[in-house]
């Protein structure tokens, strides 16, 4: 076995109650729920030998097994998609090459993403785990900046040294930057594309860690990574004319519906 996709997904979300049964309406009109959506996305990813949900609830084991996927049943206890991936892989038993987390609020995640993740960690030896990145546009800088003016907490931004190491990841917009930016133009801020491949050392052992101080301030599961002094190397990839969000509050639904149907997806 070599790459093994985990899609953490549980019912009783702080900000979002009950998002893995949201329903999202592509291109057809035809509604299908977020967590389905996400499985979806999962396996039309090259080499993956094997596409898990992994849930501590009941009604989302019901429906993701109803149509068809492989589900691990979890605690309630888990605190975030890490902790949730290192719990069912050590309880099916399995050890991968890889094991990547596909968050259960990313369906327009293109394949390619979690491709070039992988092919990433493969090629540094030194990394524990790795998580890609996305240059905003200036218009996707907007959105982000225009969420934490109206108090929302919408997507996370990453900044990363030369070696592309992880140096920190933030709910906020950074890095600041006083110049503007047309809609178009290219930008310093780096899109963190909440998806991760991990080791299944570096996996396991960051089950036996106590939540970071930074991890909780953020709310950001990463952050734990590098708090223990583990590099977290950050993967640019391209969007490739693909419009990409992630599911965070209600108001991003109309918003993640209106990029299926320009981009005709079902």
């Amino acid at each position: 076995m070599s790459v093994v996709i985990v899609i953490p997904a549980r019912h009783a979300s702080t900000r979002y109650p009950g998002k893995p049964l949201v329903e999202l309406r592509g291109a057809t009109g035809e509604g299908l729920s977020l967590i389905r959506r996400s499985w979806q996305a999962a396996r039309e990813v090259a080499g993956v030998d094997r596409v898990i949900v992994a849930t501590d609830d009941a009604r989302i084991r019901d429906h993701a097994e109803a149509f068809g996927a492989e589900v691990a049943m979890t605690s309630t206890t888990a605190r975030n998609g890490t902790e949730r991936c290192a719990e069912a892989v050590a309880n099916l038993g399995i050890c991968p090459e890889l094991v990547v987390n596909l968050q259960g609020d990313a369906p327009l995640t293109p394949a390619w993403f979690v491709e070039e993740l992988v092919r990433g960690l493969r090629e540094d030896a030194g990394a524990d785990v790795a998580t890609p990145v996305l240059r905003c546009s200036g218009a996707m800088r907007s959105e982000l900046i225009a969420d934490r003016v109206a108090g929302r907490v919408g997507g996370t931004t990453a900044v990363f040294g030369h070696d592309r190491r992880g140096l920190y990841f933030s709910k906020e917009v950074i890095p600041f930057a006083a110049a503007e930016f047309g809609p178009s133009d290219p930008t310093p801020v780096f899109h963190h594309v909440g998806v991760y491949a991990y080791r299944p050392e570096a996996l396991a052992a960051y089950a036996t860690w106590d939540e970071g101080r930074l991890e909780s301030l953020e709310g950001l599961e990463q952050l734990r990574f590098l708090e223990r002094g583990r590099k977290v190397l950050c993967v640019e990839v391209e969007a490739r004319g693909r419009e990409f969000w992630e599911l965070n509050n209600p108001s991003d639904v109309p918003k993640l519906e209106a990029m299926m149907q320009r981009m005709g997806i079902a």
